[in-house]
Order: C-alpha cells, then structure tokens, then sequence
C-alpha cells in the first residue's frame, strides 16, 4: 500500500509536547524503501565481556550483505562481547587452529559461509566454537532470498547470543522511528540495528510515540490528517487501519495493555487530560483519573496490574503508579525537576525515563520497585523516548548531538553504547517492537 498524508503544519513538536504531558501520532503506510542506511557506532567498555572472533564467511563478499560483519556488529552493540579481530576466513566444515584463536585472545570463535544456489536464493551456514575448551559448540544453516540475508545474520547473531549467555537474543527484532528533512517527516520500520528501513508514511506533520501492539502485528498511533489528534491502529502487515478514539478535544498518548486487548491513552473529552482506557476496537471507555492535573503517558506494566503516567499534580511533572483498574496514585520519582516518558523493562524489574537535570533532559534508570536509586546512564543533555528491547538488556532512545537528533541504544547500565545515524536528517520517537519477527 502506497499512500501519502497531506496534513497541516500546526501540531507541536515532541519536546513541547514533554514539557506540557500530552503525546500524539500520525498513521503510517507500508512499504517502499528508505534511502538513508544507518551506521553503527560502538561506545564505552563494558565490565565483563566475553571476547570473540567473527571470521569472514567463505563466500560473503559475492553476496549483497556481509553476514560476518552484521553478526559481529550485533554481539557487540549488546555488551556482552568484545570484538577480536578475524583477519582470515573461517569454513564451518574446518576445524581452526584453536591454538592461534587462543593466540589471539579470543574465548569464542565464529565461521560460515554463504553459497549462491540455482533458484538464486543464498545458503548461509554458520559454526561456533568455545575456543579455550577447543569445542564445537554447535552451528546451522537457512537458505534465503536476497533480501532476507541481513534477517538471517541477525537470526544467527540470536543463536550465538542465547548459546553463550542463556538469554535470548533481540536482534531479529524490529524498531520503528520517525525522521525529519525539513517540513518532511517519515515514520520507518527497520531492524533493531537500525538499518533495512522501510518508509510507512511520508507527511508535512511531525509524527509522534508509535506503540507496537504485543504481539507485533498491530501499531497503534495519533494522526493529525483531520486537523485533530484521533488515535488509530494499524495492521503492519496489510496497511488496514481503524479509529480508535475520535472524542471531543484531543486523543493521545496509546499504550497497549500487555495482552493486546486494550490500550491506555489521555484524553481531553471531558475538559483537562486524564488517562482513560478503551477496548482495542474503540469500545468500552472508562475514565482512570480524576483530577485537575494534566495526566498523560501512561504504560502499563508486564503483569497488567498497574499504570505508571506523568503528572504534574504535584506542581512539576514526575510519575506515578496506580491500579489499571484506577484509584489512589503513588508518585514514584522526586529526585528531578521534571521526569518524563516512562518505560518499564519487560521483567518488570527497571523503570527508564527522562529526568530534567538543571537544564539537561537525561536517560535515567531506577529499580521499579524502588529498592534503588535512579542512575542517570548517558551524559547527553536533551535525550528523548526510551524504549526497552524485549529481553531488557538494551535501550534505544533519541538524543541530540550538535544540530542533528539521532538514536542510541544503550545497556542499562549504561557502559556500551551505539550510534544510529543517517546522514541528513533528524531521527526520533523510537520504539522497540517485540518478539515474533
């Protein structure tokens, strides 16, 4: 599906929208391709991390992706390893010379290859090695289009992830973001590393806090197209979308609940914005507040039994915590002047969000069941969106440096960190999709 908004130029930008605690989208189409690739910058050093080598595969360089480099970049962005260098190609059939991989500091070692068959796809095999125990630690192989070779190196970099950490890997997952040239604005959705972008909507409106349905199959946004802010949802797959919240005044802000079947979001129907929820086809809403504040940004948590949002009922804006169900809130953050746009980890164990530090808007973390105190986890001073990945172990977020607005991911501790820049344009409003690719 191939479409295009013409919308009109009045909706405010993300950082006013903060700063007043009301969010909004605009819808998006699927698919044509972005022009603009990312590159991936790696910061900081990690405290312990697990040295390994991603040797060329044998036949790569005749194929439109280098699967070794995609593999190496994706362990490394995640903080669990660190890079050794692999001058030379590495087969899975061979055995190496785990006495020169030893050599070379390496704990773990990674071969492949990559073959053109008849019907043109690409047979792409893989092997790891434990090299200090001088194991095979086991490998496999997929046969793909063209097009699905970054997919395959990033399902290859999820298998070497969960075989050596136990946990399972995210970088066959997806982001979404928006990005800016001008008076022109684009949602894409790329892979989690940020490159294979594909253009959902072109529009002259900005396009804000897209949030992805559980189960990945659905978006849900706020479109200014009618020169209001109405919520939508979206089927990714088909470009289908639907009205959810078309009320009097303005329609914002969409969380899903963590089973997909409804979504909390702030409305202004009723005068000031509080958080409402509604059924995922527009039906059954229920007021959740009631005060005089502004309350917007809700989230739930894993387990659905509360809401954490932003409200500034206590003069400044900061987060609470109440029932899903509603009732009393608990404020849950005092340290800042301003804190903004939580994100809860998917263990239900971190709360990330924006906290003003004098004149510094900066990525902090705090245990969320307050055992701990918040730990700012970048030095940056106008940092936007946090998202955590679906295992938890990663954050992408926007920030800004210099002139241009670009996404990071960071580890939540904040040591290792990766730069997602695309030449020429302001990248913002991230979120990380879940599992299920």
């Amino acid at each position: 599906m191939d479409e295009t908004n013409t919308l009109t130029n009045s909706a405010p930008t993300r950082r006013s929208l903060m700063q007043l605690m009301a969010g909004s989208t605009a819808a998006w189409f699927w698919p044509s391709a972005a022009q603009a690739q990312f590159r991936v910058e790696i910061g900081g050093v990690g405290a312990t991390q697990l040295p390994i080598a991603v040797a060329r595969f044998r036949g790569e360089d005749g194929a439109p992706q280098t699967i070794s480099a995609i593999v190496m970049n994706d362990l490394e962005r995640s903080g669990f390893f660190r890079r050794i260098e692999a001058p030379a190609v590495v087969e899975e059939t061979g055995v190496p010379a785990m006495g020169d991989w030893r050599g070379r500091g390496a704990d773990a070692l990674v071969g492949g290859s990559v073959t053109r068959l008849a019907d043109g796809r690409y047979d792409v095999r893989y092997r790891l090695w434990d090299v200090v125990k001088a194991a095979d630690q086991g490998g496999g192989s997929e046969a793909v289009q063209a097009a699905d070779l970054r997919l395959v190196a990033h399902r290859i970099a999820d298998n070497i992830f969960e075989r050596l950490t136990g946990e399972k890997g995210v970088f066959s997952t997806r982001i979404c973001y928006v990005s800016r040239q001008g008076r022109a604005y684009q949602l894409r959705i790329a892979d989690a590393d940020g490159e294979g972008a594909q253009v959902a909507l072109n529009s002259t409106e900005p396009i804000i806090s897209p949030a992805w349905a559980p189960d990945g199959r659905e978006l849900a946004y706020v479109s200014f197209e009618s020169q209001k802010a109405v919520v939508w949802v979206q089927n990714v797959a088909t470009g289908q979308r639907r009205v959810v919240a078309n009320f009097r005044g303005s329609n914002s802000a969409p969380a899903w609940s963590p089973d997909g079947s409804r979504l909390a979001l702030t409305l202004s129907q009723e005068g000031g914005s509080q958080i409402y929820t509604i059924g995922r086809d527009g039906s059954g809403v229920r007021r959740l507040t009631q005060t005089a504040a502004i309350d917007t940004e809700p989230v739930y948590t894993p387990d659905g039994r509360s809401l954490y949002f932003v409200s500034d009922r206590g003069g400044s804006p900061q987060i609470y915590r109440m029932s899903a169900d509603g009732g009393a809130a608990e404020r849950v953050t005092f340290n800042s002047a301003q804190s903004l746009s939580p994100a809860i980890s998917p263990d239900g164990r971190l709360l990330a969000f924006i906290s003003r530090q004098g004149g510094a808007y900066r990525l902090v973390v705090q245990p969320l069941d307050g055992s701990g105190p918040a730990t700012a986890i970048t030095d940056s001073s106008d940092d936007q969106s946090p998202s955590f990945a679906p295992n938890g172990r990663l954050i992408v977020y926007s920030t800004r440096a210099g002139a241009r607005e670009l996404l990071m991911t960071t580890t939540v501790d904040g040591k290792i960190k990766a730069r997602l820049a695309s030449s020429g344009a302001d990248i913002r409003e991230p979120a990380w999709g879940p599992y299920g690719r």
